[in-house]
């Protein structure tokens, strides 16, 4: 039954997380993140990479959200475990007057006390995601 219990709080963690960093506090988020977290970038765009800790995580937010006019998660549904978090959505994002839609898959390794210890999200289409985002 513990699993249960887990599993809920992951899921209200993560909804709360989506919430937090679609309205812009940051500082939510940062409280959501394990302080050794690794947050992997996948492709070839100039986020690309494994940002380890949370300093490093911070300033990837800055500059993500520097890269965008608008960003937004919408999810549509979360599936948890105690080991995983799996979040389904769409991530609408503007850029210089341009607009793009992605179906995108996040997958986050959750520690014990529920923050994100691992975090990976995949794209539908990472060639597109990489190239709305580099200059």
């Amino acid at each position: 039954m513990a699993t249960m219990g887990v599993a809920q709080r992951n899921i209200e963690l993560t909804r709360r997380g989506y919430a937090a960093f679609n309205s812009g506090d940051i500082e939510a988020v940062m409280n959501l993140l394990a302080d050794d977290v690794v947050w992997h970038v996948f492709g070839s765009g100039p986020l690309a990479g494994d940002h380890k800790g949370k300093q490093a995580v911070m300033e990837l937010f800055g500059k993500y959200l520097q890269l965008l006019d608008t960003q937004a998660t919408d999810v549509h549904d979360i599936l948890a475990n105690d080991q995983h978090t799996v979040v389904m959505a769409t991530l609408a994002l503007t850029r210089k007057g341009e607009s793009i839609e992605h179906k995108i898959t996040d997958v986050i390794h959750p520690d014990s006390e529920g923050r994100v210890q691992e975090f990976w999200r995949f794209f539908d289409d990472q060639g597109k995601s990489d190239a709305f985002i580099s200059d």
